[in-house]
């Protein structure tokens, strides 16, 4: 077929015959852990910790050092969400809140901040190709991650943003699969912001 001889499609094909096990199981366990988390399903906690496991192995083998570092943070939110999630379920507290101007400002700072010592980092003690473009990630999935547990309304945003980047720059490292995990967890991300803001004006309302 003709559109088989583009090369980009050629190297797509070449990258999925090439993707590990571990790569599948970080990516299918990923699809199910956003999908929980945009439906406030508890469970997505336990799931999101299989996906980290694998990717922490995934990315040290792609030289994404950054997002290495970032799993292990993923796997201790995994286990504080999961006992925040349950401890709010419990005490009937509202599940959603929202933050304002004054807080976002305190978010961009503290994501530019990271970024530049990250991307310091990177580039002095690391083989990376990539320096700062994964620092920029890592903070954002940072931050992200630490709204999610605490089920602030626009982790979601930063989740949009983050997500956004990774496409290709996982392509650029070789990771097709993950490349278009991370292009659907962008609808997904669209959909929970959604999800969660309706939430959020039913219980002010």
């Amino acid at each position: 077929m003709l559109l088989l001889d583009i090369p980009f499609l050629q190297s797509l094909i070449s990258q999925f015959q090439q993707t590990s096990l571990l790569e599948w199981v970080g990516t299918i366990s990923g699809f199910i852990c956003i999908y929980l988390a945009a439906k406030e399903n508890i469970w997505n906690w336990p799931v999101s910790i299989i996906s980290v496991l694998a990717y922490s192995i995934v990315f040290y083998e792609s030289k994404l050092y950054g997002d290495t570092v970032l799993q292990f943070y993923f796997l201790s939110t995994a286990f504080y969400g999961w006992y925040y999630w349950l401890k709010k379920k419990t005490a009937k507290e509202k599940p959603v809140t929202s933050i304002g101007g004054k807080q976002w400002l305190y978010i961009i700072g503290g994501v530019l901040v990271l970024t530049v010592l990250l991307g310091l980092f990177l580039s002095k003690y690391t083989d990376t190709d990539v320096p700062y473009i994964d620092g920029f990630c890592t903070a954002m999935s940072f931050v992200a991650q630490l709204l999610m547990t605490r089920k602030i309304l626009q982790n979601w945003l930063l989740w949009i943003v983050v997500d956004i980047c990774y496409v290709p720059l996982y392509i650029h490292k070789h990771l097709s699969l993950t490349a278009i995990l991370y292009f659907v967890l962008i609808i997904l991300a669209i959909i929970g912001y959604l999800d969660w803001r309706k939430t959020y004006r039913e219980q002010i309302n």
